[in-house]
């Protein structure tokens, strides 16, 4: 393993990679300790604690939200921009012009989409700090309006930031780089969590008893993740020899390789930032009403209702990500244009059906297995009845970080990481990191 990270570094392209990345994200890290004026972090802190919503964004931004810092809103309004402008292509014929215009129309989309996120982050940031009490330092109250001014305009700016230092990863570095401020975000809250719940388990004892079942599940659900995202399924697609002049082309053998879960971890974090629209809409209006307790209690996060609605939206958005993603009378055309066909498929409509069979059962098979995913947490919790345990923050605290969520966009992005590293490699004549 060693050598193979030494032979690494000895490639100048792949290191310079390497080392940009790093660099970047260290960057990133460094960004999240810049404090916010105004801004009573002890108070923050206490009720991101006791919010297992607000929680969940904290462990994506790697602590940011609950010391509101620079970082705190990180790369989520991002997200729910790129949510809102798919949803709004498939229904703006100008959008789906441009979508179609290749590289230079994704431009444009992407800068509606900096755009989109720089106001989404001014609108989040307000709202959030509205509906957390106290947190404007109490020196401050008197001049409110302008705190929140100014706290909306310097977490715009962190934003900004962290999409630009993604993009540039992207650009120059080794993986996709939005993946990769959340994946170190998760990252760097494991070590507080872990101290956390090992400091509760010394006052009581039945904490270690917990641990068995946590890391067994967490061994099962690693397994079950790696399986699933190296898997694949290959359709052989058989090509007709083409004689030109002396010489034969084609005629050759291969396949098409698809994906169980082609759509990553798209669909779940698009769910849950879906999920977390209207709890922020109701903390900035009506926090301390009846309506924000009985969404709270009825439909909020941890409820029944809650798992079923993630779980609809999950595999909504697998087909949704699928159906924009993935086109079988394209594809279908441009092996028919090459002089191919599906062993037993005739060419055109019927491989182009077949391939669009194939793709639902996947997608299904993707949307469900994103769900379980997601809910898993949601049982574990039910069953070991963490709310009626006294230290039940630190277990709260270890799902959050550890959660099956966390768990797939971690594997999910190392597998992304990896197969780049052993691209890279490859061309180079050098052994790859599975070998």
């Amino acid at each position: 393993m060693f050598n193979t990270i030494k032979n690494a570094f000895k490639i100048k392209e792949l290191r310079k990679k390497i080392l940009y990345t790093l660099f970047m994200l260290l960057i990133f890290r460094l960004c999240c300790y810049i404090p916010t004026p105004f801004i009573d972090t002890a108070a923050t802190s206490e009720i991101v604690e006791k919010n297992g919503l607000l929680g969940l964004i904290d462990v994506i931004t790697g602590g940011s939200l609950a010391n509101y810092t620079f970082m705190a809103m990180g790369i989520s309004p991002y997200i729910n921009a790129s949510i809102i402008l798919q949803l709004l292509t498939v229904v703006i014929p100008k959008l789906q012009d441009l979508q179609k215009e290749g590289p230079e129309g994704r431009k444009k989309i992407n800068k509606i989409t900096r755009y989109t996120s720089i106001g989404l982050a001014l609108v989040q940031a307000i709202g959030i700090c509205i509906s957390m009490q106290n947190a404007i330092v109490e020196s401050y109250q008197s001049i409110a309006w302008f705190c929140y001014i100014v706290i909306g305009i310097v977490l715009s700016a962190g934003t900004a930031l962290a999409i630009w230092i993604g993009e540039r990863i992207t650009e120059k570095g080794i993986g996709n780089g939005i993946s990769l401020l959340i994946f170190i975000g998760i990252v760097s809250r494991l070590p507080a969590a872990v101290s956390s719940y090992i400091s509760v388990a010394k006052d009581d004892s039945r904490m270690w008893w917990y641990l068995i079942p946590v890391i067994a599940a967490i061994a099962l659900v690693i397994v079950v993740i790696v399986l699933v995202e190296l898997g694949e399924r290959r359709i052989p697609v058989q090509y007709a020899k083409r004689v030109t002049g002396r010489k034969v082309y084609g005629g050759a053998s291969t396949y098409m390789p698809i994906k169980p879960n082609g759509a990553g971890v798209l669909p779940l974090i698009f769910a849950m930032a879906f999920m977390t629209f209207p709890s922020i809409l109701i903390q900035m209006f009506w926090a301390n009403t009846g309506f924000a307790a009985f969404y709270n209690n009825w439909l909020g996060s941890g409820t029944w209702v809650y798992a079923i609605v993630s779980v609809v939206l999950i595999i909504a958005f697998a087909f949704f990500y699928a159906s924009i993603s993935f086109n079988p009378e394209e594809t279908a055309s441009d092996i028919q244009k090459y002089g191919g066909f599906i062993q037993g498929i005739r060419p055109g409509k019927p491989t182009a059906d077949y391939l669009k069979k194939v793709n639902r059962r996947f997608t299904l098979f993707a949307g469900i297995y994103l769900a379980v995913i997601a809910v898993i947490p949601m049982i574990v919790s039910a069953i070991m009845n963490v709310s009626a345990i006294t230290n039940a923050n630190a277990i709260l605290k270890l799902a959050l970080t550890f959660g099956s969520t966390g768990i797939l966009i971690m594997v999910s992005v190392s597998i992304e990481m990896v197969k780049q590293l052993e691209s890279q490699m490859v061309m180079n004549h050098y052994k790859g990191f599975l070998d």
